[in-house]
């Protein structure tokens, strides 16, 4: 592989994470490391910014009340195109507080409401358990978004990371089983959609590049995924029949090869799919925009496919 092009920003950050004094998170134990993701917020990320309306709920789940809130930048709407959000974190670390400013921020862009998803996270609640909440949220909001104060005519499922994954098999699910409401639309930021491969972009970015191989077998051991499940290896029950979906990755990403390999796959099956490279950027950059101030512009290219994509109307209309 050629030397890869880094950003100026994004290479200061990778010198400061390499200096830093902390532990690298993959030698702390989950609630360790949630703390001291918690404690770099405010470093890392943008302020959440003003919003006409912030609201936190419950949604009934699998096992339990799950909390959820409301983003929106208008303080009254018509029934319309409602955002599902589910945040990244490797299925153990983050929630809606970590996501915050970034939710807030697609609100303004997509000029929509987003409702963030605070699914269990493992080790306390292992693989199937943050995808089986996943898709009882996106069902439970598609029939009951009225309660919340904002009628969903379509749903749009958003994610960053693992929260891409579960976007993504959500909407699988309810492709096969549909809802009261149809998914218009995918918006994935960097998703992960099944183990990471040995080779390409999973070797090429393994060490040096913020989300490392050992950082990727840390989240998987306290997951506990099983192969040959869809709802880890979402290829299984196959992409056909998914509405239009944007897709960026970072160019410096382990990561990078599945969402590119999830593009063509897509695109393949007829699929309107937008995809989108940040080059030069790392893993989790939509929640680093403090210091990688470059990142704004990737998330403002990503949102504007996205409602490219949903804007449209179906061909007949």
């Amino acid at each position: 592989m050629t030397k890869p092009v880094v950003r100026p920003d994004v290479a200061a950050l990778l010198k400061m994470i390499e200096d830093s004094p902390r532990p690298p998170m993959q030698t702390l134990d989950p609630p360790e490391a949630r703390a001291g993701s918690s404690a770099v917020r405010a470093l890392m990320e943008v302020d959440q910014g003003e919003l006409a309306l912030v609201r936190d709920f419950s949604i009934p789940g699998p096992l339990g009340e799950m909390g959820a809130r409301l983003f929106d930048a208008e303080s009254q709407r018509a029934a319309g195109d409602l955002v599902v959000f589910f945040h990244g974190g490797g299925f153990v670390i983050g929630d809606i507080d970590s996501h915050a400013p970034l939710c807030a921020d697609l609100s303004r862009q997509l000029g929509l409401p987003i409702v963030s998803v605070d699914y269990r996270l493992a080790p306390e609640h292992p693989f199937p358990a943050g995808p089986n909440d996943a898709i009882a949220a996106a069902r439970w909001i598609a029939t009951h978004s009225a309660e919340f104060g904002r009628e969903a005519k379509r749903l749009i499922l958003v994610g960053d990371s693992a929260g891409a994954n579960l976007a993504l098999l959500a909407a699988i699910d309810l492709r096969d089983e549909p809802a009261s409401v149809p998914v218009a639309g995918l918006g994935l930021i960097y998703p992960v959609t099944g183990p990471v491969a040995p080779e390409g972009s999973g070797a090429d970015f393994a060490e040096g590049y913020f989300l490392t191989r050992t950082l990727m077998d840390w989240f998987d051991g306290h997951y506990a995924p099983r192969l040959g499940d869809w709802r880890h290896e979402t290829r299984l029950r196959g992409v056909g029949g998914l509405p239009p979906t944007a897709i960026i990755t970072a160019g410096l990403d382990p990561l990078r090869d599945q969402g590119r390999a999830l593009a063509g796959a897509l695109s393949g099956e007829g699929i309107e799919t937008a995809y989108l490279e940040a080059r030069g950027n790392i893993h989790g950059f939509a929640t680093m925009r403090r210091l990688v101030p470059s990142a704004q512009r990737d998330i403002e290219r990503f949102c504007t496919a996205l409602k490219l994509l949903v804007d449209e109307p179906p061909l007949g209309e």
